[in-house]
């Protein structure tokens, strides 16, 4: 009988988890004579009840286990543990406000058993709950990934996924700091269906990501993916430099011909202001990725566990 592990990050979803364990047991209890089941939530750090629910469902379901951070280290940081934890045949990966439909587990778990797919993904056809803001950049940001990196980005898709063993050790095989998982779930290849659903409102609470935090996770996902922006900084370099050569020779020219060395100032305040602009702008890139380095270099843990259910005392 194969054996699902379900992968859970928390950070203060005290509201979400008792919900969440429910649904999660009908479907369980639905499939448990094809496949068993454990669950593996991982606490980011909470400063709410999380820990506290987490451990009481423990104590009451010895398929049920958990991995608090000393601190919150991030999402891709719980998943992460969670894959490492995880010792199903099968891994899922879901958010616990339950905007991932726990019924498509069934559907999941069958398309691998299939033996044609190695992962069975799911993607939203909606964006219930994004702001206007919100939708237009993430829409933007598919559309730029999409042209300047070799790794498939598919607009829409979500955390919950249903992988075989041998995938998630492929995944866990890349021990990069800076993490993006749906790049690396990519990048790994292995054949992957996809499954379109709406997303739902969350069932409790907020979401946690807001734009500028989820603004930063788009540019996590273009630094690792794509060294293109480093390439459009050195061709800005370039032309910029022809451009000012050219400047130059007009300056020259119009100086020994009209004798009019002073004229135009306003405009060559404008010029340096946006060459400034843009030194600025290609220093910016290039520091994003030597900072990115530094953090590789250093090697520190993505991660540190504070306690985990066999720290449980009875």
């Amino acid at each position: 009988m194969k054996k699902i592990s379900i992968v859970v990050p928390c950070y203060n979803e005290e509201d979400s988890i008792p919900a969440f364990y429910e649904e999660m047991k009908k479907i369980t209890f639905k499939m448990q004579d094809r496949c068993d089941f454990e669950f593996v939530f991982v606490n980011d750090g909470s400063k709410d009840k999380t820990l506290e629910i987490l451990r009481k469902l423990a104590r009451m379901n010895d398929k049920v286990r958990y991995i608090s951070f000393s601190r919150n280290f991030g999402k891709e940081a719980g998943m992460l543990a969670g894959l490492e934890a995880a010792t199903g045949d099968y891994i899922t990966t879901m958010d616990v406000d339950l905007q991932d439909p726990p019924e498509l587990l069934e559907e999941m778990f069958d398309t691998l058993e299939s033996g044609e797919y190695d992962c069975c993904a799911t993607k939203s056809t909606n964006r219930k709950g994004y702001g206007f803001f919100r939708k237009i950049f993430t829409k933007w940001f598919y559309s730029i990934i999409g042209k300047i990196s070799k790794t498939e980005m598919v607009p829409g898709a979500r955390d919950f996924r249903l992988m075989t063993r041998q995938m998630v050790d492929a995944i866990l095989s890349m021990k990069e700091y800076n993490r993006y998982s749906k790049g690396l779930f990519s990048f790994v290849g292995f054949n992957t269906k996809w499954i379109d659903f709406e997303i739902t409102d969350r069932h409790a609470g907020v979401s946690k990501f807001n734009f500028w935090k989820l603004f930063s996770y788009a540019i996590e996902g273009i630094v690792a993916f794509s060294t293109t922006p480093l390439v459009f900084a050195a061709l800005m370099g370039v032309i910029l430099c022809f451009l000012a050569f050219i400047m130059i020779i007009v300056i020259v020219v119009k100086t020994l011909v009209w004798g009019d060395p002073v004229g135009g100032w306003p405009s060559m305040i404008c010029i340096m202001s946006f060459l400034s602009g843009i030194q600025l702008f290609c220093t910016g890139i290039i520091g994003e990725y030597l900072a990115k380095t530094y953090l590789e270099t250093k090697h520190r843990p993505v991660y540190i566990v504070k306690e985990t259910e066999k720290d449980l005392k009875d």
